[in-house]
């Protein structure tokens, strides 16, 4: 008898040389690389160079990769109207794994083990999953798709899709250290999921259609979505305390608190409340930010004991917010960062496959017999 792991906890599925994570030092690293020092001195164009093909590129590499994804940003017209088909109502998350699955029809990827299929279903995924997110942003609301420009990077270029307007730099900056932050982190959910795909020897598409999937859920990055509205639900100062006592009076997560695998404040979380320190003393005060650190405060009070801190999304959601994103997209811009974690998890994959196949622990009976339909009484047969 095998012993039972509910959710796999502890149990490792794979090998990896891609991030490391030390949950009681609150170390994150990629490629051996501190996650502190790539926020404050790499690019998010960098940092995927860097999870893709585990090494810092020279400038000429680094020029290549980034042209090569500029240039493959725009999407077929019939993506397009696939997305004008879907419901305005619709989550992002829904909409983005519909389209992204979807590539793989315009894009066959079946050899997956042939290098440049690797090389350029890696380009069409990082470039193309920011213009479906953009896409569905503004054609939800009645507005014209803007086409993505090859000038601006990866940053840059994605908030002037949802806006036509080349954005300030220093919210640029911002938004392309979150990308960095949200890139990779170890066997999560959503690798798991891609990896499961993958081991199969899918197409990459499909690889992250199912990553998306996953990755959608509240308990993964469907959190940074639920933090901005609990602090919206909070409302004010005052409510903060008797909010989070009567939460957990209650038994009830606070969202944005916690993780599987920190048991100090995530290292993620640290860089992103910094990084809105300086933007509000640049751009003027937040008050939904205030809000959000004295939640923290309260939360830190009442959860230390517990080893509960605050996690990559406490914060996160508060920065989409104030560059004018949608709480709904919040798990979309999540993605757009994380495909350059799965894709570097698929490569890795690839090198040494073998299909994921676990076991499970039967708990049901055995020697039921089979009743005849005319012989069966209502709920007679019935399991507990």
């Amino acid at each position: 008898m095998h012993e039972f792991s509910p959710g796999l906890a502890g149990v490792p599925a794979a090998k990896s040389k891609i991030s490391f994570v030390d949950g009681q030092a609150g170390v994150l690293e990629y490629r051996g690389i501190r996650i502190e020092e790539l926020a404050h001195q790499s690019s998010f164009m960098e940092t995927s160079y860097l999870l893709l093909y585990a090494r810092l590129p020279t400038e000429a590499e680094l020029d290549k990769f980034s042209a090569d994804v500029s240039h493959h940003r725009r999407i077929k017209y019939r993506i397009t109207d696939l997305i004008k088909c879907l419901p305005e109502h619709g989550h992002p998350m829904d909409a983005l794994q519909a389209a992204v699955a979807a590539l793989g029809m315009f894009y066959p990827a079946r050899n997956v083990l042939d290098p440049e299929v690797q090389y350029w279903s890696t380009v069409r995924l990082i470039a193309k999953v920011p213009t479906i997110v953009a896409a569905y942003y503004r054609l939800r609301r009645g507005d014209e798709q803007i086409q993505p420009r090859d000038d601006l990077n990866h940053a840059n270029n994605f908030l002037y899709m949802l806006t036509g307007k080349v954005p300030d730099p220093l919210i640029a900056k911002a938004l392309d250290t979150c990308l960095i932050l949200h890139a990779e982190h170890t066997m999560n959910a959503s690798t798991f999921s891609g990896l499961v795909t993958a081991s199969t020897l899918a197409d990459p598409y499909t690889v992250v259609s199912s990553a998306i999937g996953t990755l959608k859920g509240p308990l993964h990055g469907g959190a940074t979505e639920e933090v901005v509205e609990m602090l919206q639900e909070i409302g004010s100062l005052e409510h903060v305390r008797p909010y989070l006592e009567k939460k957990l009076a209650a038994k009830q997560r606070l969202m944005g608190f916690g993780h599987r695998i920190y048991k100090v404040k995530d290292p993620r979380a640290i860089i992103l409340q910094g990084l809105a320190r300086q933007l509000f003393a640049y751009y003027g005060r937040s008050a939904l930010f205030e809000l959000a650190e004295e939640v923290e405060r309260g939360g830190e009070e009442l959860l230390r004991h517990k080893g509960v801190h605050a996690n990559v999304d406490f914060y996160s959601g508060v920065l989409y917010k104030t560059m004018g994103l949608d709480p709904d997209f919040f798990p979309a811009v999540f993605a757009m960062a994380r495909v350059t974690g799965w894709l570097a998890h698929w490569l890795e994959q690839l090198k040494d496959n073998k299909l994921f196949r676990p076991d499970q622990i039967y708990e049901g009976i055995h020697g039921r017999p089979y009743v005849p339909l005319a012989r069966r009484g209502v709920g007679e047969d019935a399991l507990e």
